[in-house]
């Protein structure tokens, strides 16, 4: 009982943790124009939460060991391709590309982990909640992340109707300095298309134009869905359990009273 009980106070730190990053960047892209550029210290330190968050096994089974120590292996590489993307050129878009692939690969294997966690808690409360609400976050900054490395790595894959020359990026300076880092651009406007498109809102103020970064965003969008028909249909069929086994309880104690 007692090693139950510290796994899900485990599991509960990870949800209150990774939802803490995630409204940090959110926090972060906020800011006035020239200090968004912070937002990069988050999603650097996301790999790292999911590490910590994430990061435990989910059985003891040596299966499930194995894929979780290659779930952290996976982390720390894609912790070390984002720090590596970021102070890079932002000429040298090509360097993006592995992270590409490495984000998709990392979110889609958390959410499911996530996911896996949130099956196993018995009753619904706060911190449960927390933990999906976090994964959902979680795909709308990771979609954001993926939107800006496309456009480095191939310009022109967004096009937004009210930005200046239809260009989505912002620099620091009014133009671009060929050695400018990937951190001195202010990717806001795709982090506000990614969640449009997580939400299936769509505004049609920025939208895609180059093939890859259409797939991408009905990717985004299928995705969006997904994450929220399986952790809703989860919630309230917890929910259910729970407020029976509620019913079930007060009738025991009901009778014992008459008894």
């Amino acid at each position: 009982m007692g090693s139950s009980v510290l796994r899900q106070n485990r599991r509960h730190r990870g949800y209150r943790l990774l939802l803490l990053n995630c409204l940090l960047v959110l926090m972060c892209l906020m800011l006035p124009r020239g200090l968004r550029q912070l937002s990069a210290v988050g999603y650097l330190a996301m790999p790292l939460v999911l590490f910590t968050s994430l990061g435990g096994s989910l059985s003891g089974l040596r299966w499930s060991l194995l894929r979780t120590r290659l779930y952290q292996l996976i982390t720390l590489v894609t912790f070390a391709a984002s720090f590596v993307w970021y102070f890079n050129s932002a000429a040298a878009g090509q360097v993006g590309l592995p992270l590409l692939f490495l984000w998709t690969a990392l979110v889609a294997w958390s959410c499911q982990r996530l996911i896996a966690n949130l099956a196993k808690e018995r009753t619904i409360n706060r911190d449960v909640l927390t933990g999906a609400l976090a994964g959902y976050l979680l795909l709308g900054l990771a979609a954001g992340l993926l939107f800006s490395v496309l456009e480095t790595v191939a310009p022109g894959s967004f096009a937004g109707s009210h930005s200046a020359q239809g260009s989505v990026l912002q620099w620091q300076g009014s133009v671009p300095p060929p050695t400018a880092k990937v951190w001195s651009i202010d990717f806001v406007q795709l982090n506000y298309f990614a969640f449009i498109t997580l939400t299936t809102t769509g505004y049609g103020d920025i939208h895609p134009v180059a093939p890859q970064s259409q797939i991408l965003s009905v990717m985004v969008a299928v995705t969006g869905t997904v994450y929220l028909a399986l952790v809703m249909g989860l919630l309230i069929s917890r929910y259910t359990v729970q407020d029976v086994e509620e019913e079930i309880n007060e009738s025991l104690v009901e009778g014992e009273d008459q008894g």
